[in-house]
Formats: structure tokens, C-alpha cells, sequence
């Protein structure tokens, strides 16, 4: 059954990462966020295919787990999971950045399925916990999962929120850390160093669960290790622009357009075709 569960989540993020080279693509000069998108599929793959409580018949069903992307560039990612749970329809992906269009950078439409339009980095976490808290004070079940980037950590607001998530005990919160090692400045441990991470956050009294963020089978593990005594945090190592060759590890493809050659090569890469 296990071994089910992850070759249909694989398959989903093949799905979801040709996705996203077609969204990338059809915005031309403009561009997308390819690199964070890339790095984080898989997480996106599991919540949506696995871990999170929703309806799509109803997406403001009020026991919902919550989703906040913090990191709400990847996009990349998120649409195509959107899409995969039938929130939206396929062929709305390439409707990304269109005039008129719904999927747009750092949107927030409840009825697809989004609850945070985010944008500036740092904020989503206390957004996370005030929801968390309020979750436990009206006697709420559901979760709230916060997606974050590693390079946003500089941020001081943020430590301060993972003290007061310890303070309240808050064992409905789960911070998710995409921990590609690279910001749109660069590496993250030069820019501004954050390691040991999961000594860090013991030190604040938070679960901390350590996987590969690119192994299906390893984030289920990470997610069923959730307490609900305490806040828990899952730090994801995962490689940004994970997938495509010449995007794997480079800065530039924070945010970059592709030439047709290089989204034909991207392409042939996901689906196996190169050796």
C-alpha cells in the first residue's frame, strides 16, 4: 500500500514539474520563480496528495487544514498541486500571469483553494501561529501548515513567532522549511549562516523533524512524526531547481524566462528522455 501511495505521488510531481516548465514558458520575457518552485514539488506533492484535509466541492469548508506558502514565489509548485487536486482546471496553469487571469504571482482566492497572498517574506509564520491559536481558542481540529524558504530565516519577526508558538504550545502548527541553501543573494550560509537549523529550533522547544524533501516516502515519515504537544517544524533538504540540469543549484534561476531550446531540454529531462 505504501509503495502505492509513493509511485502515485511521484507521478505527481513528474506531472507537476512538466506543469511548471509550461507555465514558465508561456510567460515569455516575463519569466517565473523556477528555482524555489523546482525545490519544493515534492512537499507540494505530498500535502496535496496526501496530508491535508480539504474539499475542492467546497474549499471554505471550515474544518480545512490551512496551507500558508510564506514562500509564496513558488507558485510553480503550488498552482500545478492546485490543479492536481481539482481546484482548478489544467488548462487555467497556462493562464499564469495573463491579464484578466486568476493565477497571477501572489494571489489569495479562497475558492481556489489559496488562503494567503504573501509577498513579503518573514510575515506568514505569525499569520500561521494567530491562526493556530485561534484554531485551539473556538475548539478547532484542523491544522495549519506554513511552507517556508530558508533565505527568509534572516528575518528577526520570524524568531520571534517560533518563540511564541513554544510559549503557547501549539501543537496544530507545522512549519515546513525548504532548506534548498540558496536565496535570490546567494548562499545562504554566506549571506547569513543559520546552520545547525534543527539545533536552533530544539533549542526553542519545537519538534524538529529532519528529512529529504525530495524523497516522497521520507516527507510521509516526516509528517506522521508530527506531536500535537508542541509546535513542529520539518526541515526539508532539497535542491533548488531540482529536476532540470542546468538549473539544479544556480542562483540565476531564482527568477528567470527559458529560451525554447532550454524548455525543450527541461522537458525531455523530466520525463526520463535523457541519460
Amino acid at each position: 500500500m505504501k509503495e502505492d501511495i509513493t509511485a502515485r505521488l511521484n507521478e505527481m510531481c513528474r506531472r507537476m514539474r512538466l506543469d511548471a516548465i509550461e507555465m514558465a514558458y508561456s510567460t515569455g520575457d516575463k519569466g517565473a520563480h523556477l528555482g524555489g518552485g523546482l525545490s519544493c514539488m515534492e512537499i507540494m506533492a505530498v500535502l496535496y496528495g496526501s496530508v491535508l484535509r480539504y474539499r475542492t466541492e467546497e474549499p471554505e469548508w471550515e474544518g480545512r487544514d490551512r496551507f500558508i506558502p510564506s514562500k509564496n514565489h513558488c507558485v510553480l509548485a503550488h498552482f500545478p498541486a492546485l490543479a492536481e487536486a481539482g481546484f482548478i482546471k489544467k488548462e487555467e496553469l497556462l493562464e499564469f500571469q495573463k491579464d484578466g487571469g486568476r493565477l497571477v504571482g501572489y494571489p489569495k482566492n479562497t475558492q481556489i483553494g489559496l488562503e494567503y497572498s504573501g509577498g513579503s517574506l518573514g510575515m506568514a509564520i505569525s499569520v500561521g501561529i494567530g491562526i493556530a491559536l485561534a484554531a485551539r481558542e473556538d475548539n478547532k481540529d484542523f491544522r495549519t501548515y506554513v511552507l517556508m524558504g530558508d533565505g527568509e530565516l534572516n528575518e528577526g519577526s520570524i524568531w520571534e513567532a517560533f518563540m511564541s508558538a513554544a510559549q503557547y504550545k501549539l501543537g496544530n502548527i507545522t512549519a515546513i522549511i525548504d532548506r534548498n541553501h540558496l536565496s535570490y543573494d546567494g548562499d545562504t550560509e554566506e549571506v547569513m549562516g543559520i546552520d545547525d537549523l534543527a539545533a536552533k529550533m530544539k533549542s526553542f522547544n519545537w519538534n524538529v523533524i529532519c528529512c529529504d524533501g525530495h524523497d516522497v516516502a521520507d516527507l510521509l515519515r516526516a509528517f506522521s512524526e508530527q506531536k500535537d504537544d508542541m509546535p513542529n517544524i520539518i526541515i526539508a533538504e532539497t535542491i533548488k531547481g531540482k529536476g532540470v540540469s542546468f538549473m539544479e543549484n544556480r542562483r540565476e534561476w531564482h527568477h528567470s524566462s527559458i529560451t525554447k531550446e532550454q524548455y525543450e531540454q527541461a522537458k525531455k529531462e523530466i520525463k526520463g528522455e535523457v541519460h
